[in-house]
């Protein structure tokens, strides 16, 4: 693991920012809905009886929606009061073919080709190393296997991406950052995985339930509301930004598998 030292301080951060937070992620509707799944629980279902790595699970809402077609599920995250959160939930809803496993996305405790599927939503822009973290990945599935990539996708353009990315940051210091389409695709391929197809979804965030669910301060909230009245009309048009600060963003469902060697 490179930069052991980077890790732990990054680490220390994102769970400080999530772990007080999990229940409020359990029942977070941005993160239990989504038309996303349909297309997660139509692809797994292809594969018989699958070993599935939920990767940076969060409250495991994947874990949850695909539950019903694996053999077993490793929801794994950073957070241990995340994995609290996931493993309660999931005896309350009577899977126990899920297990919960703590760790770091750049390291992962599993063996080469041991996963059928490797899904990550809503995590990857937290990663410290994304590069890393995808080459992990990759070393996991097995060949032929499926991987899917689901998380908030920034702009191409320069103007729409810094704005995108500060506020983020000022909600969320654990924030790394939102990757464009052709980052993706570039640090997949970087990595050994073969990129199959990806779409574009749009994302509406409710201002108030988007910071409260990351009790983002107040200094910080009012900068985001005074950056979003502040720039130009072109920005607030890309992102719908509402009156009460609600906007859109996009956000990214990509597929891809590991080939046979």
């Amino acid at each position: 693991m490179s930069d052991v030292t980077g890790h732990g301080d990054h680490s220390a951060v994102v769970e400080r920012q999530f772990g007080g937070q999990a229940a409020a992620y359990l029942s977070s509707q941005v993160h239990a809905q989504g038309e996303e799944f349909a297309q997660l629980h139509e692809r797994v279902a292809r594969i018989d009886a699958p070993r599935v790595l939920d990767l940076g699970c969060g409250a495991g809402h994947v874990s949850f929606q695909l539950a019903d077609l694996a053999a077993e599920i490793v929801a794994y995250d950073l957070s241990p009061r995340m994995l609290a959160v996931v493993g309660e939930a999931a005896i309350e809803r009577g899977f126990n073919n899920i297990r919960t496993v703590q760790g770091i996305a750049e390291s992962l405790p599993f063996a080469d080709d041991s996963f059928d599927v490797v899904c990550s939503r809503f995590s990857a822009h937290h990663w410290r190393d994304v590069g890393l973290a995808l080459r992990e990945a990759r070393r996991v599935l097995k060949p032929g296997g499926l991987a899917a990539f689901i998380d908030v996708s920034a702009s191409e353009q320069p103007l729409f991406d810094s704005f995108l990315q500060t506020v983020e940051m000022l909600r969320d210091t654990s924030h790394v950052r939102d990757y464009a389409p052709s980052e993706w695709a570039q640090r997949v391929g970087e990595a050994g995985l073969v990129m199959t197809s990806s779409s574009r979804q749009r994302l509406r965030l409710d201002f108030e339930t988007w910071i409260e669910r990351m009790r983002t301060p107040d200094v910080m909230r009012d900068a985001i509301r005074h950056l979003q009245r502040d720039v130009g009309q072109e920005v607030r048009d890309a992102f719908e930004i509402s009156d009460d600060g609600s906007f859109t963003t996009d956000m990214l469902v990509l597929w891809a598998t590991k080939e046979h060697v």
